[in-house]
């Protein structure tokens, strides 16, 4: 499910979370703990493996130690390029005391035992994976610590309390003695499971806050990385899948036999919409796609473009919708307000575009499956092999590996259900792969939105009446149907029911209206992305109506939240706000609160007479909490910044007679390295505050910081992304 941050005052009820510990024995030379803390629940012990490594157990819990010292972690959560296999593994490196480079990774199998805590499912999303690890993965590595500490003593013949613990070897320093974890592995198995975990002071870290080479970056480099669509089986073909390009089409006609005569073609499949040539390699199967020429019946979307979608969601925008928050009356601080601005925001559907397309491949067998696969969703991937097959999901093991971004596509499965219905009518394993032009136009897309928002100011600068109402499509409602509330779709409002400000007279509203033509999915950033950028536009409109500074009114309005403050403090500090800046230069600044995180952006931009637009520099103060492994966090500010600006500038998927115009990265165009901005991250952490998320916090940033430096520059206020083709219309004037 979507993550719904109680702290923000958001609805659906959280899995209730327990803390107990449970260790596994087992025999053979190796321990394996399962953490049945914060959504790990215990795993029994699997069949005996490997006994020559001391590796006893299928990889079916969290930590796994072998009579060779060497120490796995079972990952639960999907590496996208975010670094999360550094950042977890930090977590148990520190308080099982061992050092990174002792540590290694195995990607999860789909099962319940890996449930996000945070998510209330096995994903990986929302910004969730060290939040959901922080605490039950250091405790999981100090109960496996104290078990074999607890080892070693009753070895020896000591108290406890007199080992110590560093870097894979217990020591009692008082005899001289010591011994490795591996050497302990069999009996540490053997000892009780600590009833109290006692987890190292932050004072004593010395993993945790660090810097260190991601434990990816070797494979990543040196090409041995095992991405879904490097996958080779022994005796595996390769399909490339063609649908319908309308949604609701079937498919009417094909050429079978001129595919087949495609030398390396060896099949064609068919589903009621869609095709796959299958072939010995990937080229073979390009050519007998075309060759095949499939004929489509397009269906009742045929005729729908983007104009048709977008005067639906104009209409139905003009209604009342589902009430996300009211306080006072937004109607009557209206009309009393000193300053009043009512406006339309609006932003496009989007693509993913992650740079691996769309692909799976499996070998279904009558009584069992293995999938291979990079998803982010394995439990949800499991089942759409068991819908399509009928297997049932314990006999279908899904191998999950690295991906090559994610950006919220891979958590639907829609794609694997599809090549499950294919790869089921042939005995051999086949990798099914979406083309580029097939992974854009058939994407699940993210919604288009289309915002009307009222906004007054009282003569002191005091937000005096906010009435918001966001129109578009509900992906929860598709996605997790039980968290919609009363018609209400919780992410659709995200970063609008609650900002940063004091507000005491506000209606904030959902109207659901659903495309017909297009699926809609999570985007990175999800509701924050969309709500953030009408919000603090909205603000900085306020700002410059009233002649306030756009930083000051923050501060005044976002007086109650120190954490805020701070942020803005830092940015300011670190931008030079308020410096002296070339003709047609502007600085542009947002502020939020998403994923736990607080962050505060200031954009510097050009834009010249021709309306070509550069971007100079951005300055981001993030306050995301504690800090595991700030090198990521500054990464994954960096390149969330360049996602978002990327889309602010130039992405947006249109239709016409109901198919996608846009089909690769010639006209969903992405932002070049001589067009990327210098960016600064400025880490503000508070120690004490609830650990937050930040793979989506930059990208949210992205556009109003954008939008307002423009303005700033131009004086030109843009209500509607993408901004560069805007800017290319203008004349020279500017």
């Amino acid at each position: 499910m979507r993550k719904w941050n109680r702290t923000q005052g958001e609805g659906v009820s959280l899995p209730t979370r327990r803390a107990l510990l449970g260790g596994v024995l087992a025999g053979g030379g190796g321990f394996l703990l399962s953490a049945f803390v914060p959504g790990l629940p215990l795993i029994r012990a699997s069949k005996a493996q490997d006994a020559a490594t001391g590796i006893v157990f299928s990889p079916n819990a969290f930590i796994r130690i072998t009579s060779q010292g060497a120490v796995t972690l079972i990952m639960r959560h999907a590496e996208m390029g975010q670094g999360i296999y550094t950042g977890i593994s930090m977590l148990l490196a520190e308080e099982l005391e061992v050092g990174l480079d002792q540590v290694s990774v195995e990607a999860a199998p789909a099962d319940p035992a890996y449930v996000d805590s945070v998510a209330g499912e096995e994903e990986t999303g929302g910004s969730s994976s060290t939040r959901d690890s922080w605490v039950p993965l250091r405790e999981a590595g100090a109960a496996a610590r104290m078990m074999l500490i607890a080892a070693a003593a009753e070895q020896w013949g000591v108290p406890a309390s007199a080992c110590t613990a560093r870097h894979g070897t217990v020591f009692h320093h008082a005899s001289g003695r010591s011994t490795s974890y591996g050497a302990l592995a069999e009996a540490a198995a053997r000892q009780p499971v600590p009833k109290k975990i006692t987890l190292k002071s932050p004072a004593d870290f010395t993993v945790i806050g660090t810097s260190p080479r991601r434990l990816d970056t070797k494979a990543k480099t040196n090409g041995s990385a095992q991405f879904g669509i490097d996958v080779q089986i022994p005796g595996m073909k390769i399909g490339c899948i063609k649908a319908c390009p309308v949604k609701g089409g079937h498919l009417t006609g094909y050429n079978r036999a001129a595919a087949l005569a495609v030398p390396g073609v060896v099949d064609v499949l068919t589903l009621p919409d869609a095709i796959a040539v299958i072939a010995s390699h990937m080229w073979a199967a390009l050519k007998g796609q075309e060759a095949a020429t499939p004929a489509w019946d397009y269906g009742p979307n045929a005729h729908i473009a983007t104009t048709d979608i977008v005067a639906r969601m104009k209409a139905a925008s003009e209604q009342s919708g589902v009430t996300a928050l009211k306080t006072g009356n937004a109607e009557e601080a209206l009309k009393r307000a000193h300053t009043r601005i009512e406006a339309v925001y609006e932003l496009p559907f989007l693509a993913h575009a992650a740079l691996e397309p769309i692909n799976t491949t499996l070998h279904i067998r009558p009584d069992e499956a293995d999938v291979w696969v990079g998803t982010q969703v394995p439990g949800r991937a499991r089942q759409e092999v068991a819908d399509a097959t009928g297997l049932p999901p314990e006999s279908i093991a899904v191998h999950n590996h690295l991906i090559g971004g994610g950006f919220g596509r891979r958590l639907d499965s829609n794609s694997i259900g599809q090549a499950a219905r294919f790869a089921k009518q042939v005995s051999y394993p086949v990798k099914l792969i979406w083309t580029r032009e097939e992974d854009i136009t058939q994407d699940q897309f993210r919604p288009y939105y289309y915002d009307r928002i009222s906004a007054g100011l009282t003569a002191d600068g005091t937000i005096s009446g906010w009435h918001h109402r966001t129109t578009g499509s509900a992906v929860t409602a598709r996605w997790y149907p039980e968290g919609m509330q009363n018609g209400l779709d919780p992410d659709a409002v995200e970063g609008a029911a609650q900002t940063p400000y004091a507000m005491a007279d506000q209606l904030v509203e959902f109207v659901r209206d659903e495309p017909d033509a297009v699926t809609t999915l999570w985007w990175r950033g999800v509701g924050p992305t969309h709500n953030v950028f009408v919000v603090e536009s909205m603000i900085d409109e306020l700002a410059h109506t009233s002649g306030q500074d756009p930083l000051v009114l923050r501060k005044k309005l976002a007086a109650h939240q120190p954490r805020a403050i701070k942020v803005l403090d830092e940015v300011a500090k670190q931008s030079g706000w308020g410096r002296a800046l070339p003709v047609g230069h502007g600085l542009g600044i947002a502020l939020h609160y998403s994923f736990q995180t607080w962050a505060a952006t200031v954009l510097e931009v050009a834009v010249e007479k021709s309306g070509q637009i550069r971007l100079i520099r951005v300055d981001s103060a993030v306050d995301c909490g504690p800090i595991v492994f700030p090198d990521g966090v500054v990464a994954q500010i960096q390149g969330g910044l360049i996602f978002g600006l990327t889309m602010a500038l130039y992405n947006e998927i249109t239709l016409k007679n109901g198919q996608v115009e846009q089909s690769n990265f010639h006209n969903y165009r992405m932002m070049r390295l001589n067009e990327a901005p210098d960016i600064r991250v400025h880490l503000v952490p508070d120690p004490d505050a609830e650990i937050g998320g930040i793979g989506e916090v930059g990208t949210v940033a992205a556009a109003p910081a954008l939008a307002n430096a423009l303005f700033a520059a131009t004086g030109k206020r843009l209500r509607r992304i993408p901004f560069a083709k805007q800017f290319s219309k203008l004349d020279a004037s500017l």
